[in-house]
């Protein structure tokens, strides 16, 4: 692999790159490699933050049966007793 130096890179610029390496928690180089391949298309761009429409990719998906199952166990608690309002 070359190597290659920057020459006249910002202060801000440098302690942004340096502030993203660390919140991703890899280096100021290997996060320099992925900008450049991301920039001349080597790799597709991904966002740093996925949008969630839900919670199911997080918390897990209930099949028919155990939602039904949830809701059979759950309906006790439907019931107002009038003497507790």
């Amino acid at each position: 692999m070359a190597n290659i130096s920057v020459r006249g890179l910002e202060p801000e610029t440098l302690s942004k790159l340096k502030a993203l390496a660390k919140k991703e928690n890899i280096s100021v180089n290997a996060l320099v490699l992925r900008l450049l391949d991301r920039s001349v298309g080597l790799t597709q761009e991904k966002p740093l933050y996925p949008r969630h429409e839900d919670l199911s990719e997080l918390a897990g998906v209930w099949s028919q049966q155990e939602a039904e199952e949830f809701e059979a166990n759950t309906a006790c608690f439907r019931n107002i007793d009038p003497e507790q309002w």
